[in-house]
């Protein structure tokens, strides 16, 4: 994900890290060899009577602009509900470990060992999102005893959940948790399934299909002819404009594939590593287990989100 200070809008003009120009940059190098050949080839078509004017061109392009603004405000409304998911994650977790260190005041490894499965939650809700795997940071972050119940199952997550679950069940019973305080405890715990089921559903359920095709197949076809329309009036100016043109809607639609899936590992994703390591940093400072892992900066590590 790009986070970054205020630029000169100079400099911005020639940023490349997180544009979606690296990505269309042999497209619209096709686009600038159909408008060369449409150069070379204007006498010869204009000649069998074929004429292309930008008028019709003028009508499909704002049609394209519109849908394009539709795909792209649909995706980016994914982006921003996974966002939301995942701040919710760390609320939830941190409302759950003060609950917990609150009812536990003079039992600080039981809290430490509830903080580890709820940290171990998050990442393994990344690695299932991202489709990764989730060992090495499930026995990093797991005490021993857990590992039977969480390593071997195929879902992890829900797995840890239920662990979670089972926990507070155990305290409940030892007389540690009162009634009231398990209800509130139980409540998060349904929170954090809300954001696992959310999460899963934005992962499980892409746009359309065949809304996509059709929008991508009208915008190559509408880059593809453009230049045989604008050589009649611009003729050496042909490329120039066409490319940039091209740019324009093919930058919004890769960009509209990009947000689409935004637990993805592109720059503009959602920095989850950053955000795990955000979450584990907070409720080990709350329990005092210091030192704490370093922190990771969104755009400096994009690499690693």
């Amino acid at each position: 994900m790009i986070v970054r200070p205020s630029q000169h809008w100079f400099r911005r003009l020639f940023d490349w890290h997180g544009s979606v120009l690296s990505k269309i940059l042999f497209r619209l190098s096709l686009n600038l060899l159909m408008s060369v050949i449409a150069i070379l080839s204007y006498q010869w078509y204009e000649s069998l009577g074929i004429h292309l004017t930008t008028a019709p061109f003028s009508l499909l392009g704002v049609a394209i602009a519109i849908f394009l603004g539709f795909r792209n405000n649909a995706s980016y409304a994914r982006f921003t509900e996974a966002r939301v998911l995942w701040g919710s994650l760390l609320i939830t977790q941190r409302s759950l470990l003060r609950q917990i260190k609150s009812s536990l005041l003079s039992d600080e490894a039981a809290a430490k060992e509830f903080a580890a499965i709820m940290t171990a939650f998050s990442w393994s809700l990344k690695h299932q999102l991202r489709q990764t795997d989730a060992r090495a940071d499930l026995q990093r972050l797991l005490p021993t005893h857990w590992h039977d119940q969480v390593l071997d199952n195929p879902m992890p997550a829900s797995q840890l959940l239920l662990c979670m679950g089972i926990w507070s069940g155990e305290q409940r019973e030892k007389g540690a948790i009162s009634d009231i305080v398990w209800q509130s405890i139980d409540k998060n715990f349904n929170q954090l399934s809300h954001v696992l089921g959310g999460c899963e559903r934005i992962a499980s359920t892409p746009i359309p299909f065949a809304y996509s095709l059709m929008l991508h197949r009208t915008v190559y076809l509408f880059c593809t002819l453009l230049p045989f329309a604008l050589v009649k009036d611009l003729h050496f100016m042909t490329p120039l404009v066409s490319v940039f043109v091209s740019y324009t809607f093919l930058s919004l639609e890769s960009l509209a594939e990009e947000l689409e899936d935004p637990f993805g590992m592109t720059a503009n994703d959602l920095p989850l590593d950053a955000i795990c390591v955000a979450i584990e940093r907070n409720l080990k400072a709350m329990n005092s287990d210091f030192p704490l892992p370093p922190a990771l900066q969104p755009d400096k590590h994009f690499n690693l989100t």
